[in-house]
């Protein structure tokens, strides 16, 4: 199979990452590997995911670096970081490709985003085999969490349990008992159909039908026509659907008229860009948990704003979500005094932080599963919307000690 990468799509920026005094290093006798710490953002720069992530993704990576840089000029040694890019293309076996290189011919330290569970638990593999680190942002799947996690991995944004405790629970507590669900046929949405199935009956629902879809889609009628004729008849259709995806399974669910046949529509993964694509007024009143969005609060939007003068564009919570890891990563190499992956792992397993993403944040050094608050929020009346990208209304905070599972299954050794 073609391999396609961005080599473009590189960056070089001079940044100072080794304390100069007051506290300098802790291991490694500041050294850097190769003269430069090499970050590599793997990513969907081509297909459904690529609005949500792809190349912002690759843009959040740079800024932070260029904050990082502007931060610490004045010390005393400062080393060279690289950025670099490659699109996956949703492919298991591309993304796979792609972090081997980035580990063993670029020397790259550590991999960013990577959304599609199926390519990301693809380059966790590898992380482990490589004794090299990634921080997942891009896919939601626990098994990174679970039992397929490994010391050199940390699952940083979100994930399935989050997105179904915030959005399943709620729903079925305010009356839709009776759910169908569709998910797309890879680990996403087998991972989603699971966590969405066991909150629902936690709040005394019912999963009556779960159908997989392909993936990628853009016919959906089959599972349009199917829905309200299901005995017994559904409250919800639940789309587990992301992306393209779900902009498809959107503009389907009200071309059959499913609302007016008594059949309501829940989403279990959203981003702005989803909204932008769809239209505010089919989705408005829509309940649907996130790790973040743009206006919060003032926190959130001062970076937002920032972000939008580089790129043009608001911020989705992925792209948010690589500034904060790499940010993270970067500061734990200036405490470490190296980018040696063991000796930055001793500074993050377990270390507290808070910054405009990521609020009462932790890195769990049980699972490597980075707890923050989320939020479950719905989408604004069009009369509401006072600009662009202005789509998202908070309805509750969910604390991050309720909005992730506790660690399970996870051998650190």
């Amino acid at each position: 199979m073609a391999r396609r990468f961005t080599a473009a799509a590189t960056v070089l920026a001079v940044g100072a990452l080794l304390a100069g005094c007051g506290g300098g290093p802790q291991s490694g006798g500041g050294k850097v590997s190769g003269d430069a710490v090499k970050l590599g953002v793997i990513t969907d720069l081509s297909g459904v995911y690529s609005e949500l992530a792809g190349k912002n993704a690759v843009e959040a990576v740079r800024m932070a670096v260029d904050d990082f840089k502007s931060r610490h000029k004045d010390d005393a040694v400062t080393q060279n970081i690289e950025v670099s890019s490659a699109d996956h293309q949703n492919k298991p076996e591309i993304a796979n490709t792609a972090a081997r290189e980035m580990y063993d011919r670029n020397g790259v330290d550590a991999i960013f985003d990577v959304p599609t569970s199926s390519a990301a638990l693809a380059v966790a593999n590898v992380a482990g085999q490589n004794k090299k680190l990634y921080f997942n942002n891009g896919a939601a799947t626990t098994a990174l969490t679970g039992k397929q996690c490994n010391p050199y991995t940390y699952h940083y944004a979100y994930d399935t349990y989050m997105l179904a405790h915030g959005t399943g629970t709620t729903v079925t507590k305010q009356g839709a008992k009776q759910w169908y669900i569709i998910y797309p046929d890879y680990a996403f949405g087998q991972d989603m159909n699971k966590s969405f199935t066991e909150a629902i009956k936690g709040a005394g629902g019912t999963v009556g039908t779960a159908d997989p879809t392909p993936f990628p889609n853009d016919n959906f009628a089959t599972f349009m026509t199917k829905a309200p004729n299901l005995s017994p008849k559904p409250d919800v259709l639940g789309t587990m659907q992301a992306g393209g995806d779900l902009v498809n399974v959107v503009k389907q669910y009200n071309e059959f008229g499913l609302k007016a046949k008594g059949v309501d529509l829940a989403v279990g993964l959203m981003f702005d860009t989803d909204i932008k694509s769809i239209g505010v007024a089919s989705l408005s009143g829509t309940l649907f948990t996130t790790a973040w969005f743009w206006n919060m609060d003032d926190k959130s939007r001062e970076w937002a704003d920032r972000f939008k003068e580089r790129t043009g564009t608001r911020p989705t919570f992925d792209h948010a979500a690589n500034y904060s890891a790499t940010t993270q990563y970067l500061e734990a190499v200036q405490r470490a005094g190296t980018d040696d992956a063991d000796a930055v792992r001793k500074e993050l397993d377990g270390y507290k932080f808070e910054d405009f993403f990521a609020r009462n944040a932790q890195f769990r050094a049980a699972d490597h599963r980075v707890t923050h608050d989320s939020y479950l929020v719905k989408v604004k009346d069009e009369a509401q919307v006072k600009e662009d990208f202005d789509f998202t209304q908070l309805v509750e905070k969910i604390p991050a000690d309720e909005a992730f599972r506790k660690p399970t299954g996870c051998d650190m050794g």
